[in-house]
């Protein structure tokens, strides 16, 4: 059985470990106050999960999911995540994080900045204009006509596999949207993060194409 690290454990982070135990998944979680805080999850999620400090859920994901913003200063276990596929599913908004003048000049985009963090890992952006809850209401089997779809970034092939398969398991068609220096284009304020998980793979594709940089790249 594939294990997911996740790191946060806020509406995100619980969101996609609830979706991983319902599809056979183990799961490691933490957050930042302790495992024991984390107790009244750890009994919904029940034996497939437990929950453990940073960097024993990153030691102990076959891939780790990272669900809390970006620090300019890294705060990431880098040698536990070391070889590993790392899903990204942080959103740049500098009202929360402050201003990163890197990624406001459109030098880089802050999930370039988190592989920069993370060298020896093999980081995707993920999950990132999705409403957390909407990953059950929203998720529909292969074929279903009313099926949406999310994007995924990065610069590695076989992370863009991981997370195409995630999807597929959680109910969503992907949309390739790599490397990661195009991940801006689902960024807050463009038409696909706006939309959130209410397009299907066509529209999304256009939402896309329709993304226009705040200052050119």
């Amino acid at each position: 059985m594939t294990t997911i690290g996740i790191i946060g454990a806020g509406e995100v982070g619980s969101q996609i470990a609830r979706a991983a135990t319902a599809n056979g998944y183990r799961v490691v979680i933490a957050n930042s106050r302790g495992p024991e805080t984390l107790k009244d999850l750890i009994d919904e999620l029940g034996p497939p999960a437990r929950a453990a400090h940073a960097a024993d859920a990153a030691a102990a994901g076959d891939f780790v999911v990272i669900a809390v913003p970006l620090k300019l200063v890294n705060d990431m276990p880098v040698e536990e995540l070391a070889g590993k596929v790392v899903l990204d599913t942080n959103n740049y908004m500098a009202w929360r994080d402050g201003h990163f003048p890197v990624v406001d000049s459109g030098e880089k985009t802050v999930h370039e900045l988190r592989q920069e963090q993370l060298p020896t890992s093999k980081v995707a952006k993920a999950f990132t204009h999705i409403q957390a809850p909407s990953l059950f209401s929203a998720a529909r089997p292969a074929g279903d006509p009313k099926r949406l779809a999310l994007s995924v970034s990065s610069d590695y092939p076989e992370a863009v596999e991981i997370v195409t398969r995630l999807y597929d398991q959680f109910g969503f068609d992907t949309v390739d949207n790599s490397p990661l220096s195009e991940s801006w284009r689902t960024a807050p304020g463009q038409p696909a993060w706006v939309r959130h998980a209410q397009q299907n793979r066509e529209e999304l594709e256009l939402n896309l194409k329709r993304a226009k940089p705040i200052t050119p790249r």
